[in-house]
């Protein structure tokens, strides 16, 4: 049954993945081996673990690989000069077999100690790769991309409702101040008027009022 995840990775599945992998080359191991226990682990396919060390993880641990490829070598150096070494039997020791007595020639060869290489083969970035899982990562890559252009044109058709919104405000604030100034230009008439009606009002309670000069003449007073 084929592994099937399509979630996104956490932050502890990208650590996972990097300590596995640093653990393998550390002990000249293969990052492929890596790739199949992260997947064992977290339930993903060895294609997929690929291509989130080669896509994310891997520049962030630059450093740490770098390292573990020297411990590497240095294991190796370490463990060629542990090996044993076969010389050859000194020549004062050679002696010549009887008749009736049968040596293995390779008694008396030389056994040459093998060499060190000082730099030690770069792995093979090789993967097992076949094409149904080349085809679920596509296929999932293609939803990815489906539901990014769906939020796209959501958020384009919500830009334009909010252009069309700011258009109907300043419309509105447009009528409203319109509005403003005739209210203000009623006020005024309204007031003018008001003030008119009290005038003719008070010329129409006016009485004359008269007064007796000393000569016995009536006299209008003022008001």
């Amino acid at each position: 049954m084929p592994k099937v995840r399509q979630d996104a990775w956490s932050h502890e599945d990208d650590l996972l993945l990097a300590e596995t992998v640093l653990r393998h080359i550390r002990e000249g191991s293969t990052q492929l081996k890596a790739f199949d226990e992260v997947g064992d682990v977290l339930n993903r396919t060895s294609a997929a673990c690929g291509f989130r060390w080669n896509a994310e993880v891997r520049q962030k641990y630059e450093q740490a690989v770098e390292l573990a490829k020297k411990q590497r070598k240095e294991k190796k150096r370490n463990e060629a000069k542990q090996a044993p070494v076969y010389q050859s039997v000194p020549s004062s020791l050679h002696f010549a077999p009887e008749k009736s007595e049968t040596l293995e020639p390779s008694y008396f060869e030389e056994v040459k100690q093998p060499e060190v290489t000082k730099k030690a083969e770069k792995p093979s970035r090789s993967y097992d790769i076949d094409l149904s899982q080349v085809i679920e990562y596509l296929t999932n890559l293609q939803k990815e991309s489906t539901s990014n252009h769906a939020v796209k044109n959501q958020i384009e058709k919500l830009e334009e409702e909010n252009r069309d919104l700011l258009e109907q405000n300043q419309q509105l604030n447009k009528q409203l101040q319109s509005m403003s100034e005739d209210y203000q230009a009623l006020i005024q008439i309204m007031d003018r008027a008001r003030k008119m009606v009290m005038f003719d009002e008070q010329d129409y309670s006016y009485k004359p009022q008269f007064r007796m000069e000393k000569n016995g003449n009536l006299e209008n007073v003022a008001r």
